[in-house]
């Protein structure tokens, strides 16, 4: 008989007596020699992609991003609610197509311009106009999830843009008209990707060409040289180190609101979750994200702070109905959801609070749904389905990411060890495939694995940007093609009733799991990491901390 491991395979007491000591040394003075305040320096997962949040799509550059450059709406601190950002109020239109927002008086860029209405539709008015390949979704993801289109399409794939106009009616007033009601706003104007740029950034930049071909494009030199890019954020950048993988940030002291209380900031990338532990023990860092579940309470007992945010995110086992035909088969995909302990998994890998998914969002979210099709683990019934759909013999390739850490996957090779072994109980052949991040994702987005390991933290408090994020149109990481299900999505979202659009969200995720395109794993509440001698910021269940909350305790 199978006995589950414990989740509390602690280090020895010897090992955590040696970590007290370890938080001791890391909580040494934030003076160097010289007087000179020390700087803040925060282990990421991984690099930035470009010092222009618009090309990103990741994380680590948003988190980077966010400190330098401001939306016209945000969260509130620590939670997902959204708040004014660079307006400071606004307000929307009955039918729900045009956006009024109040811009903050008195805010200045980080080069000197001052920020108002046309600086703002300046910025927006740059991305619907963008052409070649930055119309690639590699380039222009998040302008495409929210906007759609762009003002002249040069795909016809691509479909009308959502974006109509901006327009300065006063010195501090801009009115975003957009072509019909959309639940993806307001939290589309909250997004990293839309940080505001200066007016002598834009100009600066307005020849800047992408080159190359879609999975190789090299960005423009302005993405990659500090000095180039002036937001209105708490940090200015100061410089990016790409040999070392680290970003350093300095104190923007003409900043509208509180001031950063970290005078330097580095953000340095160590992919490896081991080595990030190791970095704080040391104090060669004094915080770090994706802390792994097992060296949590050894890090509390050390002294070390180790918040933890709030479940907002969801893990996935994904079927590929194009690259193996026998997942296009109803029964396949469900003996496959049978097959896998996914409650192992959140008792043995994830962290305390962790929960079995039975659908493709957390139950925070208005619009989950209790009456949705639930896949018990069930191996028996899973060889039975395999059986009477012919495929009892099955051989399909399953794909991992290495050296990455995600909130929604703390640990991927060790659940891809359990869904494999769970899948060859049942006498599926596993291929394993594994790859680096980046290429992970090129692969998995084109539809070459099978079955892949990938998940999501929401960006804004709405359903849809779960749901709506895979299930809206025909796309290859599935494979799938629903014309009904796509059809209901886009009904749902433009909804303006916010009890009918729940309720059809909750229909949604019924009709979801009937079909069954991937298999929900859990949700879990990543934590983060602080040396004893940091006052940390609030933490984000979107993962979007304002690292200027944080200081030097006295």
């Amino acid at each position: 008989m199978f006995t589950k491991p414990s989740r509390k395979l602690l280090a020895p007491l010897a090992a955590a007596a040696s970590l007290t000591l370890l938080a001791t040394a890391c909580a040494e003075s934030e003076r160097d020699e010289g007087g000179q305040e020390a700087p803040f320096v925060f282990g990421s997962a991984g690099d930035i992609k470009s010092l222009d949040p618009f090309l990103a799509n990741d994380g680590e550059t948003f988190r980077y991003s966010r400190q330098v450059f401001q939306t016209l709406l945000e969260h509130e601190s620590g939670g997902s609610e959204i708040v004014g950002g660079l307006a400071e109020d606004w307000e929307q239109s009955e039918d729900g197509t045009v956006w009024t927002f109040h811009l903050r008086d008195g805010v200045v860029f980080h080069d000197g311009d001052e920020l108002d209405a046309e600086a703002v539709c300046a910025n927006f008015d740059r991305w619907h106009n963008l052409s070649g390949p930055w119309q690639s979704s590699n380039n222009s993801y998040y302008w495409q999830a929210i906007f759609g289109g762009f003002a002249e399409n040069e795909d016809e794939a691509l479909p009308e843009s959502r974006y109509v106009s901006c327009e300065a009616t006063d010195e501090l007033t801009a009115v975003i008209t957009i072509t019909e009601y959309s639940s993806i706003f307001p939290g589309g104007f909250s997004l990293a990707a839309f940080g505001i740029m200066s007016p002598s950034t834009l100009e600066a930049i307005a020849d800047a060409e992408i080159t190359g071909e879609e999975g190789n494009y090299s960005l423009p030199d302005y993405t990659r040289t500090p000095g180039t890019v002036a937001g209105t954020g708490p940090f200015t950048v100061e410089e990016w180190n790409r040999d070392q993988a680290e970003v350093t940030l300095k104190r923007f002291d003409d900043y509208w609101g509180d001031t950063a209380g970290f005078e330097t900031m580095i953000l340095r990338a160590i992919p490896d979750e081991n080595a990030r532990r190791q970095a704080l023990e040391a104090g060669d860092i004094h915080g770090y994200d994706l802390v792994a579940p097992a060296d949590v309470e050894p890090l509390v007992e050390a002294g070390f702070q180790v918040p933890t945010r709030d479940v907002f995110n969801v893990l996935y086992l994904a079927y590929q109905q194009e690259t193996n035909e026998a997942l296009a088969e109803l029964e396949v995909r469900q003996a496959l959801a049978h097959a896998v302990d996914r409650q192992r998994i959140v008792d043995t890998i994830l962290p305390e609070g962790g929960e079995v998914a039975t659908q493709f969002h957390p139950d925070t979210l208005d619009g989950w749904s209790p009456d949705v099709t639930t896949y018990e683990y069930d191996p028996e019934r899973a060889e039975e389905l395999l059986e009477e759909a012919g495929h009892a013999d099955l051989t399909i390739d399953f794909c991992y990411p290495t050296e990455v850490t995600r909130p929604y996957m703390p640990a991927p090779r060790d659940i891809f060890d359990v869904i494999s072994a769970d899948l060859e109980a049942v006498g599926v052949t596993v291929e394993a495939k594994s790859y680096e991040w980046t290429e992970y994702i090129g692969r998995t987005d084109s539809g070459e694995c099978s079955l892949y390991l990938l998940g999501w933290t929401g960006d804004y408090n709405d359903a849809y940007n779960f749901i709506g994020t895979w299930f809206a149109v025909q796309n290859d990481a599935w494979g799938m093609d629903e014309p009904e299900l796509f059809e209901a999505m886009a009904e749902a979202s433009s909804n303006p009733n916010q009890e009918e659009r729940i309720a059809a969200y909750q229909e949604l995720n019924e009709q979801i799991m009937e079909i069954l395109p991937g298999l929900p794993i859990s949700s879990s509440p990543p934590s983060i990491a602080f040396a004893a001698n940091v006052e940390p910021p609030a933490v984000s269940p979107l993962t979007q901390e304002n690292f200027a909350e944080g200081s030097w305790k006295e």
